[in-house]
C-alpha cells in the first residue's frame, strides 16, 4: 500500500517548497499526535540512526532490563514497552499504517456444557472429529473474561492463552473511510508540516516566504508514500525543520537530534503559564543527590510510586505532550504540526469535533491509567465484548467473539481483565511496578533497583568527589510531574531541568 504525493521542488536549492494531498496522507500526520511515546521509541530504535528523544529513550531500556518480577504482572512490562495506541478504533482506518499490531484477545478455555453437548466434546483433542457441529453454539464460555495479553490469569486461576477468534473489529465506529478528515478534502503541506487547506493563497504564501520569484527554477515531482518514508517522516518529526525535504530528497541526511542545542528550562518555564491547573492530590517523595559545584542533580532514590510515574510517560500519546507544552516551540517540527490542526476548521475538515479534540488532546489506552495519576491523562473505556460462538479446530477449542453487539438475543456479554491484577487480587487501580521498592534514577532517568555501587558508579563518572554532594529532598505533586513529563522529552537532564531550574534561578 502506497499513498501519492505531489511535491512543488525548488531545483536550485534542492527543497521542497510544498506538497500537497488528500486525507489519506493527513490522516497518517494526524496518527503521529496519538501514538504513545513508547511506540514511537520503539519504531525508530528498529531503523537506525537511533533519534534519541530527550529521556524516553533510557526509560523504554530501562523497562528491557528490569527483571520481570520487578512488575505487578508480566503484562505490566509489556504494556510499557508495548504501549496500546488509546485512539486504535480511528488508527485502523489508516490506509497506511507503521504500527499495525491487530487486536487479539485471550481466555482461560474454562468450558460449560448446557447440559445437552456430550461430555466427551469438551475433552475433544485435534484428532477427533465425530461431534456434531450443530451443538457447538450451546458451548458458552463459563468465566466470561478475556485479556489483551497472554499469560494473564483468569479469576479461575487458570493462564488466558487460549486465542480467541475476533470477527469483526469495531466496524461500526467506522463513519466512512477515514480515520480523521473528511473524505474528499485536500490539504497544502509546507516542509514544516504545518497543515493547511488547498488554496492558492496557501501555495503563494509558501512560495513567497522562500524568495522564489521565477516558477522556472522549481518543478512537480511525484512521491509514492510507503512504510519506510513513514517512518522517515515519524523520525524526522522529531530531528528536523524540515521533513519532507529530508525524507524525500536527502533521505541519507536525518540531523542527529543530540548534537541539536536546545534550552528545556525555557520550554518549563512557559508550560507553567496555564489558566487551569489541575487540583493538587497526592505527592511524591524523592530525594535527590545533588553536585553543588555543578548545580545538577547526580541521581535521585525513589519508590515505586515515582518509578511508575516515570514509567507511565512510555504510555502517553505524543499529542498529550504537546498540549502540556502550552503552545512552546520544540526541537525538531512537531510544534508545527500540533498548531495546524488546532488551526484546521472541525466543520469542514474533520469527520467531528471529536475527532479534532482526540488529536489535541489524545487519551490512554484502556487500563494504562492507575490511582494517583498526577498528570491527569483520560483514559479510553474499553469496547464491550460478546461471544458469538464456539469453534474446535486444530488447535483445540476456540471462541468467536464480536465488538460489535451481536442481534442474536443469545450473545454473551464479556469483560476484560485488567492485566495489573493478579490471579483474584481484585486490586485493578495499581501502577506498573511491584512495591514497595526502592530505586536509583539518574539525571537521564536510566532506573535501575537501588545499590550503593551504582550511586557511586554515577559520581564516578561525572567526577563529583564525596564533598561536592548535598542532598534535597522534593515532593511530586500535579505540576512538577507535568514538568517532569516535557523534560522528559526535551532534555537529556530531566531531573535537573524539573527540580533545579526554578531553585537555581
Amino acid at each position: 500500500m502506497s499513498i501519492e504525493l505531489k511535491a512543488l521542488v525548488d531545483k536550485a536549492n534542492d527543497r521542497i517548497i510544498f506538497a500537497e494531498c488528500d486525507e489519506d496522507l493527513a490522516d497518517v500526520l494526524f496518527s503521529f499526535l496519538t501514538m504513545p511515546i513508547g511506540t514511537i521509541v520503539r519504531l525508530t530504535n528498529n531503523r537506525p540512526p537511533i533519534t534519541a528523544i530527550g529521556c524516553m529513550n533510557n526509560l523504554y531500556a530501562s523497562v528491557e532490563n528490569l527483571d520481570v518480577k520487578r512488575f505487578r504482572t508480566e503484562a505490566c512490562k509489556t504494556m510499557l514497552l508495548r504501549p496500546k495506541n488509546g485512539s486504535a478504533t480511528q488508527y485502523k482506518d489508516l490506509k497506511l499504517k507503521i504500527d499495525s499490531e491487530i487486536p487479539k484477545y485471550f481466555f482461560c478455555g474454562k468450558l460449560k456444557n448446557d447440559g445437552e453437548t456430550p461430555e466427551y466434546l469438551l475433552g475433544l483433542q485435534s484428532d477427533c472429529i465425530a461431534y456434531d457441529w450443530r451443538k457447538l453454539d450451546r458451548i458458552a464460555y463459563e468465566c466470561k473474561l478475556l485479556s489483551q495479553y497472554v499469560g494473564s490469569y483468569c479469576d479461575c486461576g487458570n493462564a488466558m492463552n487460549s486465542s480467541a477468534i475476533v470477527d469483526t473489529i469495531g466496524s461500526k465506529d467506522s463513519i466512512d473511510g477515514t480515520a480523521f478528515a473528511k473524505e474528499f478534502t485536500r490539504f497544502v503541506i509546507s516542509d514544516e508540516l504545518q497543515v493547511m487547506p488547498s488554496s492558492a493563497a496557501a501555495s503563494f504564501s509558501l512560495i513567497s516566504k522562500l524568495g522564489i520569484m521565477d516558477m522556472s527554477s522549481t518543478e512537480e515531482r511525484v512521491f509514492n508514500i510507503g512504510y519506510d518514508e513513514v517512518l522517515n517522516l515519524l523520525k524526522s518529526l522529531f530531528v528536523s525543520k524540515f521533513p519532507l525535504t529530508e525524507t524525500f530528497l536527502r533521505p541519507k541526511e536525518l540531523p542527529d537530534f543530540s548534537k541539536e542545542t536546545f534550552q528545556a528550562s525555557s520550554i518549563i518555564k512557559h508550560q507553567l503559564i496555564r489558566e487551569n491547573a489541575r487540583q493538587e492530590n497526592v505527592k511524591i517523595c524523592a530525594r535527590l543527590l545533588l553536585s553543588k559545584s555543578k548545580k545538577r542533580v547526580c541521581y535521585a532514590e525513589v519508590g515505586d510510586d515515582f518509578v511508575d510515574l516515570l514509567f507511565s510517560f512510555l504510555t502517553i500519546p505524543l499529542g498529550f505532550i504537546m498540549k502540556e507544552m502550552n503552545g512552546a516551540h520544540s526541537k525538531g517540527c512537531i510544534n508545527y504540526l500540533y498548531k495546524s490542526i488546532m488551526d484546521l476548521d472541525s466543520e469542514k475538515y474533520f469527520k467531528t469535533n471529536g475527532h479534532k479534540e482526540i488529536l489535541l488532546s489524545p487519551k490512554i489506552a484502556p487500563d494504562f491509567g492507575y490511582e494517583n495519576q498526577l498528570l491527569g491523562v483520560k483514559e479510553v473505556a474499553h469496547q464491550l465484548c460478546y461471544q458469538k460462538q464456539t469453534y474446535f479446530n486444530d488447535v483445540g477449542w476456540k471462541i468467536g467473539i464480536s465488538l460489535d453487539k451481536p442481534t442474536s438475543n443469545t450473545s454473551i456479554a464479556l469483560r476484560v481483565k485488567h492485566p495489573k491484577s493478579t490471579y483474584k487480587s481484585g486490586k485493578t487501580g495499581g501502577g506498573f511496578v511491584m512495591g514497595p521498592a526502592v530505586f536509583t534514577v539518574t539525571d537521564d532517568l536510566i532506573v535501575t533497583p537501588i545499590s550503593q555501587f551504582s550511586g557511586l558508579s554515577v559520581l564516578n563518572k561525572l567526577n563529583i568527589p564525596f564533598n561536592d554532594i548535598e542532598e534535597l529532598n522534593v515532593h511530586v505533586g500535579n505540576e512538577e510531574a507535568s514538568r517532569l513529563l516535557v523534560a522528559s522529552f526535551m532534555s537529556e537532564s530531566a531531573l535537573t531541568e524539573t527540580f533545579l531550574q526554578k531553585k537555581i534561578k
